[in-house]
């Protein structure tokens, strides 16, 4: 059976890659970005707190939870129920799989806790996953922050596309995983989605990581490595920022005052 995707989708698949030297670079920024963390602290002091709603964050592909761990902190620390996904590692997708069942199962439990609806922060294919679960049980979902994602360009753009193939298999051999990928461009419908990305990113193209012009999407330009996202002071702070936007009043990012020297690009220029 042939596959038809959109053309408006087929131009969102970029076969550019990562510049080599980003890639290469990765290591040591994500490095230097740790070593930097007990400063960058100071500065998050500037950020909003929130109202106490669930958060769940997902980690990247092949990481668990422990890779959120400084995120689920900072967002604890801003008055969030912080929460870990307890799925073990994401090893890709499978995870849309029985694992995606036992997620939604886990975040109808969360829901029903804390008698709120859950946003989700996806680190890389975390976020991925974060629209997708948003877009099959919008009932469930908050809103939606991806954190370097890769939901606008062809897997074959990310430098971690062998790996990728290795591990979780070639995704364009599956037809239902085939059918979703022509759909992954499209925004969560009614739930305000947020694209944070890099352009010096060594592994995920930034082009694939942004979010298309909506009502409810925005695009956050941020300065760090792929691997540094989730420790990032500038991202942290327009994670936060974005959190603690009202429920029934959402609004983009704006970028007045001290906010255009951190943050340079405008939603979706």
């Amino acid at each position: 059976m042939s596959i038809t995707i959109d053309n408006d989708v087929t131009q969102t698949l970029s076969a550019d890659r990562p510049k080599k030297r980003w890639l290469y670079l990765e290591p040591s920024r994500t490095l230097g970005e740790l070593a930097a963390w007990p400063i960058s602290k100071q500065f998050l002091k500037l950020a909003p707190k929130g109202d106490g709603h669930p958060v769940v964050a997902l980690p990247g592909f092949m990481a668990g939870d422990g890779s959120t761990g400084i995120l689920r902190n900072f967002l604890s620390s801003r008055g969030y129920a912080a929460l870990p996904w307890e799925l073990g590692r994401n090893l890709g997708p499978h995870v849309l799989g029985e694992e995606f069942v036992h997620l939604e199962t886990y975040l109808e439990d969360v829901v029903r806790e804390h008698d709120q609806k859950v946003s989700l922060v996806g680190w890389s294919l975390g976020g991925v996953f974060s629209r997708e679960i948003a877009k099959q049980r919008p009932d469930l979902i908050r809103q939606v922050i991806t954190l370097g994602s890769p939901f606008a360009g062809d897997p074959e753009s990310s430098n971690a596309w062998q790996l990728f193939k290795y591990i979780a298999g070639d995704i364009r051999d599956d037809e239902h995983l085939n059918n979703m990928r022509a759909r992954l461009s499209e925004a969560p419908e009614g739930i305000p989605s947020t694209a944070i990305y890099t352009k010096t990113d060594g592994i995920v193209h930034w082009s694939g990581a942004r979010e298309h012009p909506g009502p409810l999407t925005d695009n956050i330009e941020v300065l760090t490595s792929h691997c540094g996202l989730g420790f990032n002071a500038s991202t942290l702070y327009a994670v936060a920022d974005r959190l603690a936007q009202p429920e029934d009043d959402w609004k983009p990012f704006h970028r007045n005052g001290w906010r255009s020297a951190i943050y340079p690009s405008s939603g979706h220029d």
